[in-house]
């Protein structure tokens, strides 16, 4: 047998064994909560504004779920839950697409074969830049040799571009000296 709610002198009453849980104290969420609920009739226009701020009251003094119930029993959102939520558990979300239909990833191009051809294009501009396009390039496909990085196709024209702004700077140096 459980007990109902305090009467006037300060005694629990007894609760009937086939009588629902009306008599349970309700808590102050459990007030806004109808309290929510009212205000949503309200603005829906189920309820004048009289009866809503009558309610209201009520709802603000209501000391069990029994009184929040009659006030909101004839309102859509209907009375407040009595019982406790089940509990929730926790499933792995499955990828959208399957790891077949997906792209394969895009394999890491070198950031020495980049450097390489970028001081290779830079060398008619700056002369100075041909030696660190050769270093690079030879550094970049010993790198993509050993990783398996893409890159092969700039390392080379960083190479090229270095050995011939090297050889042309040579083939002056030869002429110039051979003029004078």
């Amino acid at each position: 047998m459980s007990y109902g709610p305090w009467n006037p002198e300060g005694v629990p009453a007894r609760q009937q064994p086939g009588q629902p849980m009306q008599t349970m104290r309700a808590s102050h969420t459990d007030r806004e909560r109808a309290i929510d609920v009212l205000k949503a009739g309200f603005s829906e226009g189920r309820l004048r504004q009289e009866e809503y701020e009558a309610r209201l009251t009520r709802a603000s003094n209501a000391e069990t779920y029994g009184e929040l119930h009659a006030l909101l029993a004839d309102l859509p959102q209907g009375p407040v839950p009595m019982p406790a939520p089940a509990p929730v558990q926790y499933v792995q979300p499955q990828p959208p697409v399957a790891r077949t239909f997906l792209p394969a990833p895009m394999p890491k191009t070198n950031g020495s074969a980049i450097g390489a051809l970028v001081c290779g294009i830079l060398t008619p501009m700056y002369g100075l830049t041909a030696i660190p396009a050769v270093i690079l390039g030879h550094k970049a496909k010993a790198e993509i040799r050993r990783t398996g990085e893409e890159g092969t196709g700039l390392a080379t024209a960083g190479l090229v571009l270095g050995w011939l702004a090297i050889g042309v700077a040579v083939l002056v140096i030869l002429i110039a000296v051979a003029a004078s």
